[in-house]
């Protein structure tokens, strides 16, 4: 039997198109796909929870793809991170389950990137609404790529169900001007600078 049964799935897109100054050659999109699974553990402890967390990577795959596909392709992507909250039924630890699985997956969607992929979760009542930072996917410390977004659904996650994140985006803040290594500066081989 499967570990993973979804109820639902959610794709936001937010896209800026001004901040003040002159407008951007070409808009900013962060996305978010979502997906709203039962808690197989909820209400008890599990002492393994690994066949969760592996079962997790088909889901955490298909997320990846979908936002590849809705912001125009691998090239296009610059910031990633993933994000979990837990119905009030289940655990932090149920959460930091996709950490591994949501992680590994945009990895290898998106070409093996180094930089680490940043994350947030809580436990909370549905509609909950989490802040989730991203940075970007080829050095953690390109300071003009560090941004968020928020995520959740006005009725998710239930007491016995989990919400799981991922985020894309195809830049860093429009008109970063804070100095700090810069994109093109960035080496990319160890995933820091």
């Amino acid at each position: 039997m499967s570990l993973v049964t979804i109820r639902k799935r959610a794709l936001t897109v937010e896209t800026t198109f001004h901040e003040f100054g002159p407008p951007p050659e070409r808009p900013l999109k962060l996305a978010a796909a979502s997906a709203v699974i039962a808690n197989p553990f909820a209400g008890r402890y599990e002492p393994d929870l690994m066949p969760f967390m592996a079962e997790l990577r088909a889901l955490g795959r298909e997320l990846a793809e979908e936002l590849v596909d809705t912001l125009g392709g691998r090239d296009r992507i610059e910031v990633y991170s993933k994000a979990a909250i837990v119905g009030l039924n289940g655990e932090m630890e149920h959460g930091a389950v996709w950490h591994e699985a949501g992680g590994w997956a945009m990895r290898e969607v998106l070409g093996q990137p180094r930089a680490m992929v940043p994350a947030n979760k809580a436990v909370a009542v549905a509609g909950y609404r989490l802040m989730v930072p991203v940075h970007y996917i080829h050095a953690s410390f390109v300071r003009s790529h560090f941004n968020s977004i928020e995520i959740g659904i006005q009725d998710a996650p239930r007491p016995d169900e989990i919400l799981f994140a991922l985020v894309m985006g195809t830049g860093g803040r429009v008109h970063s001007r804070l100095g700090g290594l810069l994109k093109e500066d960035a080496k990319g081989l160890d995933g820091l600078r």
